[in-house]
């Protein structure tokens, strides 16, 4: 389901002005804001507000290209949706603009109910990003207020070591073993032991790509 766009934020870089007023004068009349950049330099000196944003970017522009910079914003680790628009597109630069995660790629002049679909879409996406690292940051601070011995018994726990089996790794009673393992689902706020397995795996850093 969609969410309330009413706050967000789409940025268009496109070094055609007449298109630049276009797409603006579009999003405007659906109720969407947008701000407006002739090159890739002049959108990166703006600050992003911490709301759901897209990113609709010419493919050639001044420079460097649309697809240059989305290179670079992968490797800034600067994640915003992106919708290219282009009027000189083929299949292969399509393909690649695709495989490292655009939206949509479109071609001029586009149809208008195809750009807000995209815009839409990009939106949806980056609010449920930020959805989901609000989350983990949740999480992780929950996490960060176990003690270092509540942590070793959890990483056993959610291998599925038993409290005895854990006790004799730890060189611990099979008490103290119940102790921190309550603590510790107690702190993380986990209601059984799949609860536990589930919030461990969503903190490592290769489940959250």
């Amino acid at each position: 389901m969609a969410g309330d766009d009413s706050s967000a934020a789409v940025f268009v870089v496109d070094d055609d002005a007449s298109i630049r007023d276009a797409v603006k004068s579009l999003l405007k009349s659906v109720g969407l804001h947008a701000e407006v950049f002739g090159s890739t330099e002049e959108f990166l000196n703006v600050t992003r507000p911490a709301v759901s944003s897209c990113l609709v970017l010419d493919i050639r522009l001044p420079g460097m290209s649309g697809l240059e910079f989305q290179e670079e914003l992968a490797k800034a680790g600067r994640r915003i949706p992106i919708i290219f628009v282009t009027a000189h597109g083929d299949i292969p630069m399509t393909s690649r603009a695709i495989k490292a995660g655009a939206i949509e790629f479109l071609t001029k002049p586009f149809q208008k109910h195809e750009l807000l679909a995209a815009i839409h879409q990009a939106l949806d996406r980056d609010r449920a990003a930020r959805e989901e690292e609000a989350r983990i940051s949740e999480l992780r601070g929950r996490f960060e207020s176990l003690t270092p011995r509540e942590r070793e018994v959890m990483a056993l726990v959610v291998t599925g070591l038993r409290n005895k089996e854990m006790a004799a790794k730890l060189n611990l009673s099979e008490i103290t073993v119940k102790v921190h393992r309550g603590r510790a689902m107690q702190k993380m706020e986990a209601d059984s032991l799949a609860d536990l397995v589930i919030m461990a795996d969503r903190l490592k850093p290769s489940s959250r790509k």
